[in-house]
């Protein structure tokens, strides 16, 4: 697969899991994306100003907020709103993605992801956001 195009985007991963961040964040690299790695949803909107992604990764099941409320607030913000969000979860329910698709998600993964998978998202979204 072609990384060449993944080169210098910049992707941000949202998730209480310092497993998931990891995997996520090496794959990344790996691509040649730059990675910006949040706990959770404040910790995520704290760095989304500063660092302007191109695509956003945000774990469903977080404590103080969840990535529904995330999502929802990057989305509400007029300058994010074009940002491709996609939502990660262990869930595959018909609900959870309809869900996500309500509060302006773009994609929905299931966890665990594939290096494959994740790029794939990325390659897709930043295109297309850019």
């Amino acid at each position: 697969m072609d990384n060449e195009v993944l080169k210098g985007v910049k992707v941000m991963v949202i998730d209480d899991s310092n497993t998931i961040r990891r995997s996520a964040e090496i794959f990344l690299n790996q691509a040649g994306c730059e990675v910006i790695l949040a706990q959770d949803g404040f910790d995520a909107l704290a760095k989304i100003a500063d660092h302007e992604p191109h695509v956003v990764f945000v774990d469903i099941m977080m404590p103080r907020l969840d990535g529904y409320q995330t999502c929802s607030l990057i989305k509400r913000n007029a300058k994010y709103r074009s940002t491709p969000v996609i939502m990660l979860s262990s869930k595959d329910g018909l609900f959870d993605r309809a869900r996500g698709r309500m509060v302006g998600s773009d994609e929905y993964l299931t966890k665990p992801f594939t290096k494959d998978t994740l790029l794939t998202a990325v390659r897709e979204h930043a295109c297309a956001g850019a």
